[in-house]
């Protein structure tokens, strides 16, 4: 395909209706890394800004003899799911690290959201060979509609160990440990430390006892967090984030001794809390690029082959699907969750791309289109779209008022200090009013169809519940963005 064809498609993608906005992308970070302070467990630091969330589930763990407190809550639901909770933290980590100097001011708060995610994960991995894995009885947690404050459903604890094996989520959860190392290195050295320390520990334990949590805790975790792509990703994954935070051999060893046995070119166009694929090839093809190890050179093949399948109009691979509005779209629920990630994939490999004075191969696509193709999509988050609608809650004019997230929907607990019951909310969901309190910085899940409609209903879970992981990796893009406005 020639570069001309690559500029057209760019062009394809980015047509709207009207001239597109300018963007004040620093405010956009700023309300996206706000939007955790809503999401947080336990109790609630002095500094906590949103002022309207309370102390919630100050006790869990206690029933099973352990400290579980804190930590997020992933999505407008009251559990605590330690899988997206681990790749939140992971996919946010990355973000400060390829990108840590544009985060200008915001910085510090952004790494306080990731120590919210890690403080709770080395708390869930303080027992040798156990990862704590949930908080909560998801089924009857689901048939509340209750504050997090009020909830009053079983904090039931789950758990992986060598008899009920979670490479998965044991190894996605060393991963979030090491990542979160390289963020604190500097910052503090002494925690940098403990959290590589605990990854390696972590990472040994997925390694040695292998199975999905899928099958050990099937009853617990599935259908909302089941592992459907297996655990030998997050294996890799684990591993390339060990190598990454620790440099010992053992870990570059391990990845190119099992790149076949653990399926490091499977994944076509995906990437998520469930599938890590892509991001390992990314992730190991920065080494390649850099001029540091072509042991992994076939990674970066891999990594080219993957980001041809998100440049629209390029032949002989497969394609990802893009709507009439220029939205990346996968079928399934929380579209948006691949919007960011997938997005956040294009703009670190054009940044590992530019530093070798590379290209992909497909169409010669410079970093800069890619990049671009990276913008368009959050540009369209933010109001670059046919509805003229933010998807991000608080920001701009016109955004979502009914998001499916029980503690935004529900008077908060100072403006209706009596408890509410698990049913007695349902009255509030049925509503069609606006939500109370303003989840600033959350994101929907947005348009799930080809016809960038969105229906801003609470019912609609699939279109207008926030989670974590949609926002984790819209933390490094909206910071690049930031400090690159005219790109």
């Amino acid at each position: 395909m020639a570069v001309s064809a690559v500029v057209l498609l760019l062009v394809a993608t980015s047509v709207v209706t009207t001239a597109l906005a300018v963007h004040d992308y620093g405010d956009a970070l700023h309300k996206s890394i706000l939007f955790f302070e809503g999401q947080r467990s336990g109790r609630l630091p002095p500094d906590q800004r949103l002022r309207w969330r309370q102390d919630s589930a100050i006790h869990d763990g206690a029933a099973a003899g352990v400290d579980l407190e804190g930590g997020y809550y992933d999505a407008g639901d009251n559990v605590k799911f330690g899988f997206p909770m681990a790749f939140t933290a992971t996919l946010m980590s990355w973000g400060l690290i390829d990108f840590g100097r544009s985060f200008g001011a915001h910085e510090a708060e952004a790494r306080k959201a990731v120590r919210w995610a890690t403080d709770y994960l080395m708390k869930a991995t303080a027992t040798p060979d156990t990862v704590y894995v949930q908080v909560g009885d998801a089924f009857r947690d689901h048939s509340c509609w209750e504050r997090p404050e009020d909830m009053d459903t079983p904090r039931t604890v789950y758990k992986v160990d060598p008899a009920h094996p979670g490479s998965d989520v044991a190894a996605e959860t060393a991963a979030a440990l090491a990542a979160g190392s390289i963020v604190f290195r500097d910052a503090d050295p002494a925690y940098s430390q403990r959290l590589l320390d605990r990854a390696i520990k972590v990472f040994e334990f997925a390694d040695k006892y292998r199975g999905p949590y899928s099958s050990s805790l099937h009853a617990a975790v599935c259908p909302c967090y089941c592992d459907y792509s297996g655990y030998q990703d997050e294996l890799l994954w684990g591993a390339a984030w060990l190598h990454k935070a620790s440099r010992r051999r053992e870990y570059r060893d391990y990845i190119k001794r099992n790149e076949v046995a653990l399926g490091a070119s499977d994944a076509i166009n995906e990437f998520g809390w469930d599938n890590k694929h892509a991001g390992i090839n990314v992730l190991i093809s920065k080494e390649v690029l850099m001029g540091k190890d072509e042991f992994f050179r076939s990674f970066r093949v891999n990594a080219d082959n993957f980001i041809c399948t998100l440049l629209p109009g390029i032949s002989g691979h497969p394609q990802i699907q893009y709507s009439p509005g220029g939205l990346l779209f996968k079928v399934g629920n929380s579209n948006m969750q691949h919007v960011t990630s997938l997005s956040f994939l294009l703009l670190a490999y054009s940044n590992y791309l530019s530093h070798a004075d590379a290209r992909v191969p497909c169409g010669g696509a410079s970093p800069a289109q890619l990049r671009r193709v990276a913008r368009r999509q959050v540009d369209y988050i933010l109001g670059d779209n046919p509805l003229r609608m933010s998807y991000m809650v608080g920001y701009g004019a016109r955004f979502p008022r009914r998001i499916h997230h029980r503690a935004s929907s529900l008077p908060s607990v100072s403006a209706h200090p009596a408890r509410i019951g698990c049913k007695a909310g349902a009255a509030y969901y049925a509503s069609p009013a606006p939500n109370p309190n303003l989840l600033v910085g959350a994101v929907v899940g947005g348009p799930s169809n080809s016809t960038d409609a969105f229906p801003d209903a609470r019912a609609v879970f699939q279109q207008s519940e926030p989670t974590t992981y949609i926002n984790a990796p819209l933390l490094g893009l909206l910071a690049y963005f930031s400090a690159h406005p005219d790109l």
